[in-house]
């Protein structure tokens, strides 16, 4: 089946820039011009990939991206813009985008990061890491988990995790207070430790914190110990 790619960016020459060379990498483009509009295509279902251009009319790439990884699934962001600073990089990064690109880019590094980002997807669609079935279920001030029925629930409420998000969760409450890093999270719960997968990480942590934490800004359970990875409670 033939994959389909967002683009939401407002310069008509870019976007059609852009579109060619999807389509030239045999994908179906679909465009918007604005950032409301693109997000509100994108929650109609269908894309396998977003093109995201940071500053946008009607709704800033951010704000798109944010609300993008607040709603069910996976889909690979990238994002571009005319900035360059490094704050821009890992807000955009931080906001769940997946890679970056600095306007003006070659059409081969947009090709390259497109497919790239594809293979990336595919790693992340293999076999999940094992949770043994006679694991003990982990409680930790309201948060239940139960690795027999992969179930998750937040102070009674049950909590909706893909089956990623849950190995994800299990591996952190299996290790109460141990540091991990982006590359140790890939090999254990991914299986598989490529540089540049990191950011993945990231995102599914991002998703993970604002299904289970109570102020996902300020985590509880799982928080980031900064310059060496993230952890679980104590």
């Amino acid at each position: 089946m033939t994959r389909t790619v967002l683009i939401i960016e407002d310069n008509p020459g870019i976007a059609q820039l852009v579109r060619m060379h999807v389509e030239d990498l045999g994908l179906t483009a679909i465009h918007c011009d604005r950032g409301d509009t693109g997000l509100e295509r994108y929650r109609q279902g269908g894309i396998d990939l977003v093109v995201l251009d940071l500053m946008l009319p009607g709704l800033d790439g951010l704000s798109v991206c944010r609300e993008i990884r607040s709603g069910p699934g996976y889909v690979p962001v990238l994002m571009l813009t005319a900035k360059s600073t490094e704050l821009d990089r890992v807000l955009g990064l931080e906001m769940g985008a997946d890679d970056y690109l600095t306007k003006p880019f070659s059409v081969a590094e947009l090709a390259a990061r497109i497919k790239a980002l594809f293979r990336r997807v595919d790693a992340m669609a293999a076999p999940a890491a094992e949770v043994a079935p006679d694991s003990e279920v982990i409680e930790c001030e309201g948060l239940h988990i139960d690795p027999t029925r992969r179930k998750v629930t937040v102070h009674g409420k049950e909590a909706e995790l893909t089956a990623r998000e849950f190995d994800l969760l299990w591996h952190f409450a299996s290790h109460p207070g141990r540091v991990f890093s982006r590359t140790q999270l890939l090999d254990a719960v991914w299986g598989y430790n490529h540089e540049g997968y990191e950011h993945t990480v990231n995102t599914h942590i991002n998703r993970l914190r604002n299904k289970i934490e109570a102020d996902p800004a300020n985590p509880d359970f799982i928080q980031t110990v900064w310059g060496v990875g993230y952890r679980f409670r104590d």
